[in-house]
């Protein structure tokens, strides 16, 4: 029996950093011949600068009508990259999304994203804000994976910054290497749920882009890359750096995280007080079964820092 695997996100999904003849490769399109040794159907939906907005209104109304046994639901990063940024907004999107898909008995794949500012080098008062906006939407993707009974990976732990192979050339998306990984981690997971996978991915060869060719990435790409997100981020987040710069002189960032993490407890209690939907097969097709034990606690101890 033909199984169904559709891709939703933004251009991590879409598989931007592992280029292909024609376009882009990626992690879903590696992970999806291993997911069955069955045949597969893949579609990947994702698109670069998506937002959860944009996955809840343009991509899943497609992904539903699949009825796909898997989709991976990887996004937040676009938002936490926007002047716009709510926290709240973006969980409730991420939250009816999983619904959507639990309901019709598909098994959602998730991950915690890497913070950019970390994977950038950027300076304490620029890089915080993001952390903290990042660290949030990863509480939340972790909770809400749990409460829906997704696979989860851990993607933000993985060697990113200690490996150096892993990343492209502009140091945000993975490489041909890096996607690789994730398409490897979430066949892992997958097997440990009891998912009758086929077989897992083949590790590629990886070698780190060098000193020149991420010169060369800023000065063609790059520049173009900041300038276009300047006239949205950069206003509000000069603004987000001076408040974190007072607060560094004077000793009380904890204050802000504090703040924010319970912000962040009181939002997932809300979205997980009601339980989730019971699956509803379509015509000719089971209910995929929960994967027991493979989706994440919520973190209490600053788990999802880790970026």
């Amino acid at each position: 029996m033909t199984v169904r695997f559709a891709a939703l996100g933004d251009s991590l999904t879409e598989g931007v950093g592992d280029p292909v003849p024609g376009g882009w490769r990626g992690w879903a399109a590696l992970l999806a011949p291993a997911l069955s040794p069955e045949p597969v159907e893949f579609r990947n939906l994702a698109n670069s600068g998506a937002l959860c907005r944009d996955l809840l209104v343009s991509q899943l109304p497609t992904a539903l009508a699949l009825r796909p046994a898997f989709a991976g639901v990887l996004v937040g990063g676009n938002d936490t990259l926007r002047a716009s940024f709510r926290l709240e907004a973006t969980a409730r999107q991420f939250a009816s999304a999983l619904s959507s898909l639990a309901s019709i008995g598909t098994v959602p794949l998730t991950a915690c994203l890497p913070d950019p500012g970390r994977l950038l080098g950027l300076p304490a008062p620029l890089a915080r804000p993001l952390a903290r906006r990042m660290r949030g939407v990863n509480a939340v993707v972790h909770a809400l994976s749990a409460h829906y009974g997704a696979v989860h990976l851990h993607l933000a732990e993985l060697p990113w910054t200690e490996q150096r192979a892993l990343l492209s050339v502009d140091r945000l998306h993975p490489s041909a290497a890096g996607h690789q990984l994730i398409a490897r981690e979430f066949h892992a997971l997958l097997a440990g749920a009891g998912h009758p996978v086929g077989r897992a991915p083949a590790p590629l060869a990886a070698r780190a882009p060098g000193r020149g060719a991420d010169l060369w990435w800023m000065a063609t790409q790059g520049t173009r890359w900041v300038a276009a997100r300047s006239t949205d981020l950069l206003p509000g987040l000069v603004a987000l750096a001076a408040l974190e710069a007072r607060h560094l002189l004077r000793g009380s960032t904890r204050r802000l995280d504090l703040a924010e993490d319970r912000a962040t407890a009181a939002l997932i209690a809300r979205l997980t007080a009601e339980p989730p939907p019971s699956p509803t097969p379509g015509p000719g097709r089971e209910p995929s079964p929960p994967p027991a034990g493979t989706a994440a606690p919520v973190p209490t101890d600053g788990h999802a820092q880790q970026r």
